[in-house]
């Protein structure tokens, strides 16, 4: 109730105020106020205008000033900017030109280098092969008898040759207690009692040991002998011919020489390798003129000798074949100004010697090679790799190879090491040669582990360091040991098999002897006799039997006088 007193309190007195507002305007009164202030406002209205006006026409001139400055301004700057862009282009036009002279300074420096890097390529690979090819010609004139197949009587002044003896400290010469080796004595054929002196005879002052002091000289006695056989000649009175009886075999000519002419002739041309004329000379000399033998009577001995050994040469051929263990090898000589070959077949008491023209196939030919079925030992000849039933390769050449390897690859360290694993087997194998024993298959094992691991290590080298153009032994080398490993091992297998080939080489040393005395065989029928000699006589020699007496022996065969 109270607050509706208070909200018609309040709508009363509004209505109150609105009538005075209402009776003010019927009045005129509030017009006429509303008029003044309304004509008050406008004249400040007016005055503000005329005011803005003023401010409006100095801000518009003051834009218009300020317009013109701008402008003269902007004019100003364009004017200093295009001058500025004069200038700019000029330095622009000018930093062009340098660019583009740089550009195709950069283009021919860019060129010049390529030209330099190409001709820098080229340098370094033509000095990168001038090295190799120093490192070949190094290795050819290193190239001797320790390091290839180069034999040591080809090195004139060479140093002494090194043995596999391990120094034992004494001193050269006989030891204490050991036997006495002295010259051999020969049966006494002539006396001579020299007498005491006079001063030993006074017993006084000497008494006899019941002793004979003996000192021997031997001497050596050429004698010629001849015998002349004698028959009756006869006349056939129906034909008219002279007929006699029949001479011993051999006796054709008027004068004939047996076997002991023969013989020593022959051993001092093909033996000692003395020439046809100075063997004559010699037999002359030695005969005190008694002796003249023909040139043509001489050089027809091997011929004559190569006829009669013809089945003793074919058994040897026989027993080749059978042999368990057989040696084989290439040597060289020059038959009529022309390089010809010798293949060498050798087993234990049993050496054949064979000429041909050149090696190869055609080189094992009809030899005891192309037949044999059992164990051959050779060097890396690749004819060889497929003849017998396994193969021993001749690890004294790959000792060669080794070294040249050490020589001109000195980074490597395989080498080093396969070397000394050769030393250490054939030590080995030897020892057990000597004490007569067997191999052990746990030391042969180690052994292989060992060569393996050698293998390995040749691996990975040649991997890290390539083999140049001009220098591929020692890697070549690698090649044949790891495709063909078995073939540098069969005599850690068998005890019959040798690890190298050295007896073929020295029976090939001979040939190279007699081919460096006689430079050039006139004839390849003359060189087939020749071989055909040396085929029989070192096969005596190898068997212990005496050469002169043996030669004698054969030649005594084409005269009946065994």
């Amino acid at each position: 109730m109270h607050e509706w007193t208070i909200r018609q309190a309040d709508f009363l007195f509004d209505i109150s105020v609105l009538r005075r507002k209402v009776a003010a305007l019927e009045s005129g009164e509030k017009y006429r106020q509303l008029k003044e202030t309304h004509r008050k406002d406008l004249s400040a209205k007016d005055r503000i205008i005329k005011q803005l006006k003023k401010e409006l026409g100095e801000a518009h001139a003051e834009t218009v000033n300020v317009r013109e400055k701008w402008i003269q301004t902007c004019e100003d700057v364009l004017t200093e900017k295009e001058k500025a862009l004069v200038v700019k282009d000029r330095e622009l036009n000018k930093m062009e030109k340098r660019l583009f002279k740089a550009e195709r300074e950069r283009d021919e420096a860019k060129d010049k280098q390529r030209e330099l890097r190409l001709e820098l390529y080229e340098t370094q690979t033509r000095l990168a092969e001038a090295e190799e090819m120093i490192q070949k010609l190094t290795a050819q004139v290193n190239r001797d008898y320790t390091n290839s197949s180069t034999p040591s009587s080809m090195a004139p002044n060479h140093r002494k040759i090194p043995n596999s003896r391990e120094k034992t400290g004494k001193k050269p010469g006989a030891q204490l207690c050991h036997p006495h080796h002295g010259r051999k004595r020969q049966e006494a054929t002539k006396k001579v009692v020299i007498p005491p002196p006079e001063e030993y005879l006074d017993t006084t002052k000497y008494r006899p040991t019941g002793r004979t002091v003996t000192r021997q000289v031997q001497g050596l006695k050429i004698e010629v002998t001849a015998t002349d056989y004698e028959t009756p000649e006869f006349l056939c009175l129906a034909t008219g011919k002279k007929v006699h009886a029949e001479f011993p075999a051999g006796v054709k000519d008027d004068v004939n020489y047996n076997e002991w002419i023969k013989a020593i002739a022959f051993c001092l041309n093909n033996k000692c390798n003395v020439s046809i004329q100075n063997t004559r000379n010699f037999m002359k000399e030695i005969s005190n003129g008694r002796l003249d033998l023909s040139t043509g009577m001489i050089c027809n001995l091997s011929r004559e000798f190569s006829q009669k050994t013809e089945a003793e040469r074919q058994e040897i051929f026989r027993k080749l074949l059978a042999s368990p263990v057989m040696h084989t090898d290439f040597t060289f000589d020059r038959v009529n100004g022309k390089n010809g070959t010798v293949i060498i077949c050798l087993a234990d008491g049993l050496v054949l010697y064979q000429g041909r023209e050149k090696k190869g196939y055609e080189g094992i030919k009809n030899s005891p090679v192309e037949l044999f079925q059992n164990i051959l030992v050779s060097d890396h000849e690749s004819v060889f790799l497929g003849c017998g039933s396994e193969r021993q390769e001749c690890l004294a050449h790959v000792e060669r190879y080794l070294r040249s390897s050490i020589e001109n690859e000195p980074d490597l360290t395989w080498n080093k090491r396969m070397l000394e694993w050769i030393k250490e087997a054939i030590h080995y194998r030897n020892e057990v040669v000597r004490a007569g024993g067997e191999l052990e298959k746990a030391k042969t094992d180690v052994l292989k582990e060992s060569f393996a691991r050698n293998l390995s290590v040749a691996k990975e080298e040649y991997m890290d360091t390539p083999p140049g153009d001009y220098f591929r032994d020692g890697y070549n080398l690698y090649l044949r040991m790891a495709e063909n490993s078995q073939d540098y091992l069969l005599f850690l297998d068998n005890i019959l098999v040798p690890p190298t080939n050295n007896a073929a080489e020295r029976a090939g040393r001979k040939v190279k002897r007699k081919a460096k005395a006689v430079m050039s065989f006139r004839s390849m029928e003359g060189h087939n006799y020749y071989l055909d000699g040396q085929s029989i006589t070192e096969t005596m020699l190898m068997n212990g039997e005496n050469l002169i007496e043996g030669v004698a022996a054969r030649f005594a065969l084409v005269t009946g006088e065994v």
